[in-house]
């Protein structure tokens, strides 16, 4: 299961996934992403959306991840509930092929919370810490 966590913030939300894996993480971040929006727990696993991104440093890699696939939400109107990450050094930075899974919104199953609107660099943190890895930054509300 995912673990994420939501941070005070003045204005918007702060979303923390948390991992013992970078990749985990950045999944449980996702994660935490979609929660917000609607219940992941409404949303079926049943179309595949693949995601290719690549960035010259971790937290950048984390924007372009989640940017991602709130595009996607936005042009089709898919929500996703089940994420994989694999992450890859590259001479230029890093890599993640990944996929989140996930089914069209439909507003009278799925009850949408919160908009997001996008993925801010406030508060953006990709670390190591004690053993566990975080992926942090601030949504746009």
């Amino acid at each position: 299961m995912y673990r994420f966590e939501y941070l005070d913030h003045t204005a918007d939300v702060e979303v923390r996934g948390i991992g013992d894996t970078v990749e985990e993480a950045f999944c449980a971040a996702a994660a935490g992403m979609f929660d917000l929006m609607v219940d992941l727990g409404k949303i079926s696993p049943r179309d595949r959306f693949p995601v290719e991104v690549s960035a010259p440093r971790l937290e950048l890699l984390l924007i372009e991840w989640l940017s991602t696939l709130l595009g996607e939400k936005e042009i089709s109107e898919l929500i996703f509930s089940r994420f994989n990450a694999k992450i890859d050094t590259v001479p230029d930075g890093f890599r993640l092929s990944g996929e989140g899974w996930g089914e069209p919104l439909d507003p009278t199953r799925h009850r949408p919370k919160l908009e997001v609107k996008g993925v801010s660099y406030a508060g953006l943190r990709v670390e190591e810490r004690d053993g566990r890895w975080i992926a942090q930054c601030v949504l746009d509300t």
